[in-house]
């Protein structure tokens, strides 16, 4: 496996740096924000976005003046990730891909479990047979669903928003025979 690959997998690999990577969508954000938010030791919070930055899942936004010292502001590039060569079919390893999988449905759990009670929730699975029309525009709708969450999303309490999740994954797979 590749340096790069290897990075991405690792940074991908735990459920706090999806976390981040969902703070960062909204927002430029220093450490010790991020840690604020998210109820962490700044060295931890330091810690994790390294690793990201490392696997290019962040990137510098600017740095700020904080009581003589200098902090680092980091963003999530989730277009250039979205749409650039890891999004693309075949250009990343199955073994990424399942660590991936694995973090997604145990950061899906944490989020569940912190959904606002009484409040409208759409949960589906599905493992079907459709016709590949109908499943290319599905997918391109959950692409579109995702781009559009991206692009709207606000820094974390701002006045107007909610707190929303979509954690999605669609995907053909083999025939039994």
């Amino acid at each position: 496996m590749a340096d790069d690959e290897t990075a991405a997998l690792r940074s991908l690999a735990h459920p706090v740096r999806l976390q981040i990577l969902s703070l960062l969508t909204g927002t430029a954000m220093s450490a010790a924000e991020v840690a604020r938010e998210l109820e962490l030791t700044h060295a931890n919070a330091s810690y994790h976005l390294r690793v990201l930055a490392a696997a290019g899942e962040v990137v510098e936004a600017g740095e700020e003046r904080i009581r003589g010292g200098v902090a680092k502001r980091y963003r999530h590039p989730w277009r250039e990730v979205f749409e650039g060569e890891s999004a693309q079919p075949g250009r990343v390893s199955p073994e990424h891909a399942r660590m991936q999988v694995r973090a997604m449905s145990s950061e899906l759990v944490r989020r569940f479990d912190r959904r606002r009670a009484g409040a409208p929730a759409s949960l589906t699975d599905a493992e079907l047979w459709v016709e590949p029309e109908v499943w290319e525009q599905v997918r391109g709708l959950v692409m579109d669903a995702a781009a559009l969450l991206h692009d709207q999303a606000r820094p974390p309490h701002a006045e107007g928003t909610v707190r929303v999740n979509l954690t999605a994954a669609a995907f053909t797979m083999e025939t039994d025979r």
